[in-house]
């Protein structure tokens, strides 16, 4: 069996300035509040536990003049605003690319578009994206979604920066037919992009890939999408032991990849669990 490592691997950008901010406050006070998990990685958010770290659901559970972080997705405005007034100290982790998101919302809301983010409604980065908006905007996450949307003189759209390009240009592609005037912004991250174009690669060339990955993380959902999209049998697992051992069966070039807030350490356990085997 040979092994095709895809790159690029381990954290992206914002998530490895996010966990160094995090982890020298951890150093530097004892004891840190994140406000929801700090990355979408189960082994990794356990391992900061370990060190101190402490997981909050809500702002009101914070306690008085805590260290609060805000994780790489961001957080809204009036979040910021409960959080200080409960004389928190604030670590913003908030990825750059998220934060260049939540100032274009801003500013198409400002300037009078009616905001479009494309996204998962559900997903925190996206709540914080559409609390720049004071909540006025409306979430769609395929086309199907603005099929009905009504006509406006003025649209604006930004996306989650997780998404796949395809699916923000074929929303676009819908609004165009609805607006006076359509302004969208292109805010995918591009380390999202390059891991799917990695994927692809990795279809090509594999008998199937294995992409490391949180449950809950979305752009390790979309590398898993993208390579079935492909054509190629993937296999998603979070840590070393959920390898499969009936889908190895048969296979002798394997791909592997990983989502964007998958640590190092971690797909070292699955590269050495595999070659072990």
């Amino acid at each position: 069996m040979r092994l095709v490592i895809g790159k690029p691997l381990g954290f992206c950008f914002g998530v490895k300035r996010a966990i160094d901010k995090l982890e020298a406050a951890l150093k530097d006070y004892g004891k840190v509040y994140a406000l929801g998990s700090p990355i979408h990685n189960e082994e990794e958010v356990k391992r900061l536990i370990s060190l101190g770290l402490e997981l909050v659901e809500a702002v009101e559970e914070l306690p008085q003049s805590s260290v609060v972080f805000i994780r790489a997705h961001g957080t809204t405005p009036e979040i910021l605003e409960k959080a200080r007034e409960k004389g928190c100290t604030i670590i913003d982790g908030t990825c750059p690319s998220v934060k260049n998101a939540q100032e274009k919302a801003r500013l198409l809301s400002q300037e009078g578009y009616e905001v479009i983010v494309v996204g998962d409604p559900k997903h925190p980065e996206v709540q914080s994206i559409k609390g720049c908006t004071a909540g006025r905007a409306s979430v769609v996450s395929s086309s199907k979604d603005v099929t009905d949307f009504p006509s406006k003189d003025k649209i604006g759209v930004v996306s989650q920066t997780t998404q796949e390009e395809g699916t923000l240009l074929s929303i676009v592609s819908v609004l165009l037919r609805k607006a006076r005037e359509l302004r969208a912004y292109n805010t995918i991250c591009k380390a999202t992009l390059h891991r799917q174009e990695t994927v692809r690669k990795l279809a090509a060339e594999t008998e199937g890939i294995i992409v490391i990955g949180g449950r809950n993380s979305t752009n390790t959902a979309k590398l898993v999408e993208v390579g079935k999209r492909e054509g190629s049998d993937v296999l998603w697992i979070a840590k070393p032991d959920e390898i499969d051992k009936s889908w190895l069966e048969n296979k002798h070039i394997i791909g592997i990849a990983a989502g964007a807030s998958t640590p190092d350490w971690l797909i070292n356990d699955v590269i050495n669990s595999l070659s072990s085997r």
